[in-house]
């Protein structure tokens, strides 16, 4: 039995986000209830599979958003995608889906997603092994980027020059991502650095800003600055069919405009912040969030 009004926000603790997601959600007539999936898990128990939500009484969920999923063992990841998973087979709209986050969380996948749609992207390679890796790099030439796996927020980036150390395998994972380092345009001359964050909902760009930093680095987690960016040019064009390459409904998508004014995507993010955003341009995220997730559940497909 589906609850009909219900939109569960999954995240990792209730935040300035997910507070006003909820807010944006009852605007539109909806119930909104917000829960970590650590409350979470399956009733097995009368043979046919349940969904155990606090709050829903054994009932189904009309609507899933995935703000955050907390960070866990393998083993805890792994069920929480499960859950998410079952819920879509269930009938319920989740939204990004289990399938887009798994893209998006792993950087190697929306890399391999990017280039198979054929969008721009810095050239990137993996390796396990240093001595491999070693190789990679000098394939790439120049300083690259090694970059966590899972990391998000610019959390653990290193710009490594072509005579810098590898750090050892057992401190990054076991896996060594490494991407070309393209300097943004005009950042010789000006110092410091920029890149672009283009939101993407629903198949098109609602808001982008430029991410402006004295360092590398352009996330504003880290420092950097945002200002607001016009959503139709050749930036929001390539963060739509990225959005769409890794068939997510929602997504932030990082570019960066090198020397050569050529675009090249960075990152998909399935889950991605808006403060910055909404800072920046005065656009209000959540409400626009919420709207699209009351037209999904409008529609007779909407799972």
């Amino acid at each position: 039995m589906i609850a009909e009004n219900a939109v569960v926000i999954f995240t990792e603790k209730a935040d300035w986000h997910s507070h006003g997601l909820a807010r944006a959600i009852e605007r539109e007539g909806l119930r909104p209830l917000i829960r970590s999936m650590t409350e979470c898990g399956f009733d097995l128990a009368s043979g046919r599979p349940g969904l155990v939500i606090p709050g829903l009484e054994g009932r189904l969920p009309a609507a899933i958003f995935v703000r955050l999923i907390p960070a866990g063992t393998t083993e805890q990841i792994t069920a929480r995608l499960g859950f998410l998973h079952a819920a879509r087979a269930m009938g319920v709209a989740v939204v990004n889906d289990a399938r887009a986050i798994e893209v998006c969380v792993d950087k190697s996948m929306t890399t391999a997603m990017l280039a198979m749609t054929g969008l721009p992207t810095p050239r990137t390679m993996t390796a396990e092994r240093p001595a491999d890796a070693e190789r990679a790099r000098a394939a790439i030439g120049g300083d690259v980027v090694l970059k966590p796996l899972f990391g998000a927020q610019g959390k653990g980036l290193m710009r490594l020059a072509p005579h810098d150390a590898l750090p050892a395998p057992e401190e990054v994972g076991g896996l060594y991502y490494l991407q070309e380092f393209v300097p943004s345009r005009g950042s010789a001359a000006a110092g410091g650095a920029h890149d672009w964050r283009v939101f993407v909902l629903g198949g098109r760009a609602i808001g982008a800003m430029i991410r402006r930093s004295d360092g590398w680095v352009t996330n504003i987690f880290q420092g950097a600055q945002g200002e607001a960016a016009p959503i139709d040019g050749e930036a929001a064009a390539l963060a739509v069919r990225a959005a769409a390459a890794v068939g997510a409904d929602y997504a932030g998508v990082d570019l960066i405009e090198a020397e050569d004014g050529r675009f090249l995507i960075l990152e998909v993010n399935s889950m991605p912040a808006w403060k910055g955003l909404t800072t920046a341009t005065g656009i209000d995220v959540a409400a626009a969030l919420a709207r699209d997730l009351a037209g999904r559940l409008a529609r007779p497909d909407a799972a």
